[in-house]
């Protein structure tokens, strides 16, 4: 994102939040890499109406969702999700936090959809030619990384260094505490899980990916209160989306769905929700909308590249 619109989205942010506070910048901090599914915006192939301005309009273009958490007092950096457009995400975070030239302290990842792990082939001898970059992964996606070619590479010549997660069990990062959860999705290669993220002051949650929250044993509705942001799966936005194709075989909530679940939070508690991982079908890529304008009147907010979350 261009400097100049992301002091404007930080602008916006700190006049609309509170807690969207520029004292982000001397305390730990969330800060959004990439708001949209695995294969970006416009997608691969894809020449239809809603497409064509991302390809005839480079600035239009996004990135798979992706998170940074940055820590300016410690100067560590750490990424939730490795995405195919690692390049130029490593790239928002220089821009973000120039230190971070010296290291990356961390990746976390989700689970095996392209999207949320494949940009560690950047790390690789090709590219970076990384050293020992701790990733933090679930039991079944570290046996993934380690077993199978190109990711077991990396293992191998020491690019990357493996740390493996268990369900509910913290991870202490000086300033800030990571604590992954399963849940459901498609889980073809690797578990799935989300994060929870707690810094000094506040709490954010990630759950990129998921299928239907009935499916979950949690209630997310509580889940949300205990949370100060929840950065939550609106893949798609209501059924029918992809045409013909039938969206019970790829199950995400759909964010009328969600919007319903949560109709009975306050207005304070609609406020934490913000949407992310949103498919290049989806219209709330398009802030002028009818469904972005309906979300963000009942109270939500729609992620964008550039905010950030203080912890």
């Amino acid at each position: 994102m261009p400097s100049l619109v992301r002091a404007l989205v930080v602008i916006v942010m700190v006049s609309l939040h509170p807690g969207f506070s520029l004292a982000a910048e001397t305390g730990p901090y969330l800060f959004v890499l990439g708001v949209v599914q695995d294969a970006g915006y416009p997608q691969a192939g894809c020449y239809q109406p809603h497409c064509l301005p991302g390809w005839e309009a480079a600035e239009l273009r996004r990135t798979p969702t992706a998170l940074a958490l940055i820590m300016p007092a410690l100067n560590r950096h750490y990424l939730f999700e490795a995405t195919p457009q690692l390049p130029e995400q490593l790239y928002a975070l220089q821009v973000e936090a120039p230190a971070s030239r010296a290291a990356l302290n961390g990746i976390f990842l989700t689970h095996a959809h392209i999207g949320h792990y494949s940009g560690l082939m950047f790390l690789g001898r090709e590219a970076m030619g990384a050293a020992a970059v701790p990733v933090y992964a679930m039991p079944r996606m570290s046996a993934f990384l380690q077993n199978n070619g190109p990711w077991s590479q990396l293992v191998e010549l020491e690019n990357i260094e493996l740390r493996t997660l268990q369900d509910q069990q913290a991870v202490a990062l000086e300033q800030v505490t990571v604590v992954p959860f399963l849940v459901p999705h498609r889980d073809e290669y690797s578990e799935t899980v989300g994060y929870r993220i707690t810094g000094p002051e506040r709490t954010a949650l990630f759950i990129p990916d998921i299928n239907k929250w009935s499916d979950w044993d949690t209630d997310i509705t509580e889940l949300v209160r205990s949370v100060d942001y929840a950065l939550l799966d609106a893949t798609f936005f209501a059924d029918g989306e992809l045409g013909d194709r039938d969206m019970s075989r790829i199950p995400h909530p759909f964010v009328s769905e969600s919007m319903d679940l949560f109709a009975a939070l306050s207005a304070e508690e609609r406020a934490r929700i913000w949407f992310i991982h949103i498919n290049h079908t989806n219209p709330l890529l398009d802030a002028e909308s009818i469904e972005s304008k309906a979300v963000i009147a009942a109270g939500f907010n729609i992620a964008r590249e550039g905010v950030r979350f203080p912890l």
